[in-house]
């Protein structure tokens, strides 16, 4: 039965989906998933209304871009739900003037939401395919101020460090302390830290001094952090 609704579901927002609707679309979600469940920051909700979620789905999902839940880009990742990239967004309370780091590129789309509110968002992604199709996408929307790498997201970016703040997209078991490192003082890192397979914990971290401050929100499932030895 479940099964069979979530088809129905679908299947209508597929056809409210057609190209003319996706604005439509997209402010449904909006409304629906992101302000309903709690997320108010007005450049995080701007920044939800301005990026096509449709363009950084497979084609053949673009109909499906504005549901409430994740779905596959290939090479066993994902895109987030629009509500996990709202909060995650919320939650390091982004402006002008930041430098943002990413982990976990993937198609590159809570790259661009961030990219709508800040200075400069440099981001990595382990997997060359997803980082250079990644990277191709967002220049071809304009996103400028977006830079791609290819690399292992673990160990950060530490040419660019400190960072104001740093959006984790994949789970670790650990907060990885090269990230903390390249956190500038008083800035924010949101992460889901657990074991693969198992639900995580979506973690809340202040670099705060010489303290590292963390804080438990809510139980999540992401698409682990792989960290090549």
């Amino acid at each position: 039965m479940k099964k069979l609704v979530l088809h129905m579901s679908l299947t209508l927002l597929a056809v409210q989906c057609k190209p003319q609707g996706y604005e439509r679309a997209r402010e449904d979600m909006v409304q629906t998933q992101i302000i309903a469940r709690g997320v108010r920051d007005s450049s995080t909700l701007r920044a939800l209304r301005a990026v096509q979620r449709h363009q950084f789905v497979p084609a053949e999902l673009a109909d499906f871009a504005y549901a409430d839940r994740p779905l596959p880009i290939g090479y066993d990742q994902t895109i987030s739900q629009p509500y996990i990239v709202a909060l995650m967004t919320e939650l390091v309370r982004p402006h002008k003037g930041q430098r943002v780091l990413e982990i976990g590129t993937g198609s590159g789309y809570q790259a661009a939401v961030l990219a709508e509110i800040v200075d400069t968002v440099y981001t990595i992604e382990l997997i060359q395919e997803l980082a250079t199709s990644a990277s191709e996408r967002l220049k071809h929307l304009g996103y400028r101020n977006v830079i791609v790498r290819q690399g292992d997201g673990f160990l950060g970016w530490k040419e660019h460090a400190p960072f104001d703040a740093i959006v984790v997209t994949a789970s670790s078991e650990e907060i990885p302390g090269p990230l903390v490192e390249q956190l500038k003082e008083g800035g924010t890192m949101v992460i889901p830290v657990g074991s693969v397979g198992s639900v995580q914990s979506l973690t809340l971290v202040r670099k705060q001094g010489n303290e590292v401050v963390k804080a438990d929100l809510l139980p999540v499932r992401f698409v682990p952090l792989m960290h090549p030895q």
